[in-house]
């Protein structure tokens, strides 16, 4: 199996299934092409507005504000839930090591007998 070592805050290393790390990556790099695309599109909106030149700058300064804190908000959501199931797959990952020892054990003792 292909999995990666990591050094964890703390000083230990463990190891990482394949995908975990290349899927949030993926969530990321999605969330931040909506977010762009949807920033774009904001921006080309306003300035085709018939609107006062003053006006529009005002909107889309709002606007864009706006958009910052909820791209903001969103990306510490994604990071969050990335954590989280980097934390639930490594949970599982040592639970199922261990059971995998513990029945090794149970097998090499069969064998011994």
């Amino acid at each position: 199996m292909d999995n990666r070592k990591h050094e964890h805050e703390h000083g230990h290393e463990h190891e990482c299934e394949p995908g975990a790390v290349e899927q949030g990556s993926v969530w990321a790099s999605m969330l931040a092409g909506l977010l762009i695309g949807g920033l774009a599109g904001a921006v080309a909106m306003l300035l085709l507005a018939p609107q006062s030149g003053k006006r529009t700058r005002a909107k889309l300064r709002r606007r864009s504000n706006a958009l910052r804190d909820q791209a903001a908000a969103t990306m510490e959501t994604v990071e969050d839930a990335v954590a989280d199931a980097r934390d639930k797959s490594q949970q599982v990952t040592h639970d199922a090591r261990e059971q995998a020892e513990r029945l090794e054990k149970r097998g090499q003792a069969l064998f011994d007998r």
